[in-house]
């Protein structure tokens, strides 16, 4: 949905998104004029005191407009000090800036006062507005920078230590009765129109191939009633039996070359469909895409005026550098990001940037440096808080975690570096001793934890002494779509969120130890836990077959297990669908999803699994993962024989096949492969073109030439991409015909289920 229509909003609305753009340029203005105070090139303020003055004499027409005397009287004030400062009659320093801010702040009040209290600047917040003008009016008549006898206009540290100290969309939060808007641009909704015109020319192509369809099957109507002919005509005797047959030859061929003809069409047809889908999705996606500027605030300075009151209520010169503002993010997770960052901010410039004195005996410059980045990195969000402060002092920590009682001092010693910073995050936990305005709670790194689990995300911790700590945030560039692992668990699939996988492996059964009763495997050089998921669903048993056992490693630190499935069935990019709230919360389940077939997917909750294999473990009910017994190992799986001259291509087809479940014989070439099929019974039977000795068309024609082997299903798969080679192949009777460049794994594995069903 696009912003509100400004014809339908009223004056007040109006004045409301007016104020959160002006206020924009005020507080970017502000900060570039702290920035250069004191600068004697009057050229280096000319632009931001201009900007500043402007957005001032703007908001006050605006307020007078709609008769809104709060606003008129706060923005007449400030514009007259830009232009005194403009003049060179006023230096805008600490103080005077800090008037200018709660100025700013006022004006967003005023504007968002509720709305049965349009005159609210009048009537309960005079007395603040009266202070504000007296205190910016006294101000302005002392262009000293003496702190100690300014009044005390910044904002307080209960403040600055709870919230933003702005919202970074006030239309959002006007219109939240109406529903959810989002900003769309133009060209974004222009290229999403094209894309849908074309899904809808190419929906329309169904219909005449329906059509074409149709012929084919009176054609394979006319070829029946022709045998039928034949068989009347052979029973007379004469050469009208040879007419007959040559007829019924004529229309299966002719058959043939249209059933041919469209299974190519509908393979283009396919491409161009998965293609404009991809397309249409991806421009889709775009439209809930917003830079990290929406809520890094470049234009509005929303972080960098945070990052500045706080350091001021601690006496500490502090300045916040944001790379990255057009960054592309999910809505939904940007909303998200917020809160966490402040509290990463508040954390680095209270914990981590030392006072000035401090910072000049290290040989730091007086003032410190926060640095907030936003990137794409393979294909996840990354977000970086760091700073050039002192770091985190290790012996402090592990002091802190003792006393805590979180761990004892012996394995506080063994644990690494990594391991340790891990317990900052924990609810509670604070390296200070003091409770201040700012810091001491033990609330804030909690709060990033929590919000990156609800957003499958992670987040990892390093610090340099003396250097600075930096916080790495990795997370989904959306939450509508998921990276995720495809297992089968009792013969139906489910969904592990990448995210939360360590490691998939195929355990040989000499490898699994028992340990007080319990399985356990090494992994990375510790004992790990092995858990059935068929126990932690209640679906079933597991009792793997071979010598190998399919196992997903999930968790992190001593809560880590190996989660035991039947197989593995590959890697999916899944859309989110919630699961209907009437359900409540299923133990185990996050949500659900289409598989290209539409089958549903239940998309696995890995932290409450690993909740529920702790409940287990603590009861003593987890169960070891069984093996097969001898007759359920005996029974005969289905047969594939795979033929290719390439070792490289043999070995991959191989190994995908037995991964499924399926038993795989291979050949060299097609003389081998011929020479296989005629001594073992085969199911399938998949085969290149180009080999020696025999190729892959040869090979073909003698399997459909031979009565025992006419219906054995084949499949080539060749790097020849002509129209004209798939032609041949189809006509010397292979059922599909796939190019090694174009096809991928689950497109081989889903047609040989297609030709022959599962292992």
């Amino acid at each position: 949905m696009s912003s509100p229509d400004l014809r339908q909003m009223t004056m007040l609305e109006l004045f409301r998104q007016e104020v959160e753009s002006q206020v924009q340029v005020l507080n970017a203005g502000l900060l570039e004029l702290e920035r250069h105070a004191g600068d004697i090139d009057p050229e280096q303020l000319a632009e931001p005191l201009e900007a500043c003055m402007r957005a001032a004499h703007s908001l006050k027409g605006a307020a007078r407009i709609i008769t809104l005397n709060a606003g008129v009287n706060v923005a007449h004030v400030m514009e007259d000090c830009f232009v005194l400062a403009q003049q060179g009659k006023l230096s805008l320093r600490r103080r005077q800036i800090d008037a200018l801010f709660k100025g700013v702040d006022l004006l967003v009040r005023i504007a968002n006062a509720p709305d049965d209290d349009e005159t609210w600047g009048d009537k309960e917040g005079k007395p603040e507005i009266d202070a504000f003008m007296l205190a910016l009016s006294v101000a302005m008549t002392d262009s000293s920078d003496d702190a100690e006898e300014a009044p005390v206009i910044a904002a307080e540290p209960e403040a600055v230590a709870a919230a933003p100290a702005m919202p970074t969309d006030t239309r959002d939060n006007a219109y939240a009765g109406a529903g959810r808007s989002v900003r769309v641009s133009a060209d974004n909704l222009d290229r999403l129109l094209s894309l849908s015109g074309e899904s809808l020319v190419e929906s329309r192509r169904l219909k005449p191939f329906a059509a074409s369809m149709l012929r084919v099957k009176r054609l394979q109507r006319e070829a029946a009633q022709a045998l039928d002919m034949l068989q009347q005509k052979m029973e007379a005797g004469g050469d009208a039996a040879q007419v007959a047959l040559n007829e019924v030859r004529a229309l299966m061929l002719q058959s043939q070359h249209m059933v041919g003809d469209q299974l190519a069409e509908l393979e283009m047809f396919d491409r161009h469909s998965v293609n404009l889908s991809q397309r249409l999705y991806e421009e889709a996606l775009a439209c809930r895409m917003r830079p990290f500027s929406d809520v890094a605030g470049a234009g509005s300075g929303h972080y960098a005026r945070m990052v500045r009151d706080v350091g001021h209520a601690l006496g500490k010169s502090v300045r916040l550098d944001i790379v990255g503002h057009a960054t592309q993010i999910d809505r939904d997770i940007l909303e998200k990001l917020d809160a966490p960052i402040g509290h990463l901010l508040r954390n680095a410039v209270d914990h981590g940037i030392e006072s000035p004195q401090e910072r000049l005996q290290a040989g730091k410059p007086e003032q410190g440096r926060i640095t907030l980045e936003a990137r794409h990195s393979a294909g996840m969000l990354q977000v970086n808080v760091s700073d050039d402060g002192a770091g985190i002092d290790m012996a402090q920590l592990k002091a802190a975690i003792v006393a805590r009682k979180l761990s004892t001092e012996d394995i506080v010693t063994r644990l690494s570096e990594a391991e340790l910073l891990e317990f900052l995050l924990l609810p509670g936990f604070s390296l200070r001793d003091t409770v201040t305005d700012i810091s001491g709670r033990g609330v804030g790194l909690d709060v990033v934890a929590d919000m990156l689990k609800q957003v499958r995300g992670t987040v990892r911790i390093t610090s340099t002494a003396g250097q600075g700590t930096r916080f790495q945030l990795q997370l989904p560039l959306t939450l509508s779509v998921i990276r995720s692992l495809l297992v089968s668990i009792d013969g139906e699939p489910y969904a592990f969120p990448l995210a939360y996988v360590n490691r998939t492996l195929a355990l040989q059964r000499e490898k699994l130890d028992v340990l007080e009763g319990y399985q356990h495997f090494s992994f990375e050089g510790r004992q790990i836990g092995l858990v059935s998921a068929h126990q932690i669903l209640q679906k079933g048993e597991l009792r793997a077959k071979g010598e190998s056992v399919m196992v997903v490693v999930i968790g992190d630190n001593e809560h880590t297990y190996g989660v035991a499935v039947d197989r593995f069935l590959g890697e999916r990019m899944l859309v989110v669908q919630a699961l209907d709230a009437r359900l409540g919360k299923l133990p185990n389940v996050q949500a659900g999803a289409l598989m290209e077939d539409g089958a549903p997917v239940l998309i696995l909750d890995v932290a409450d699994m690993l909740r529920s294999v702790e409940k287990l473990s603590l009861a003593g009910q987890l169960e070891n993962v069984g093996h097969a017994a001898a007759d359920d190992a005996g029974v005969a799986r289905k047969k594939v024989l795979v033929v290719d001259d390439s070792l490289t291509v043999r070995e991959l087809e191989r190994k995908l096949l037995s991964n499924r479940g399926y038993q795989v014989t291979v050949a060299v070439d097609g003389m081998d492969g011929w020479n296989a099929v005629r001594t073992e019974q085969f199911d399938l039977v998949i085969t290149d073109i180009d080999m020696p000795r025999m190729d892959g068309i040869e090979l073909v024609t003698l399997i459909r030439q031979a009565s025992h082997l006419r219906s054995l299903p084949v499949m080539i798969v060749s790097y020849k991409d002509r129209e004209e080679d798939r032609q041949r192949g189809l006509e010397a009777g292979a059922d599909h015909y796939f190019t090694k460049s174009s096809f991928h794994d689950e497109t081989l594995l889903q047609a040989v289920v297609d030709l022959i069903g599962a292992a």
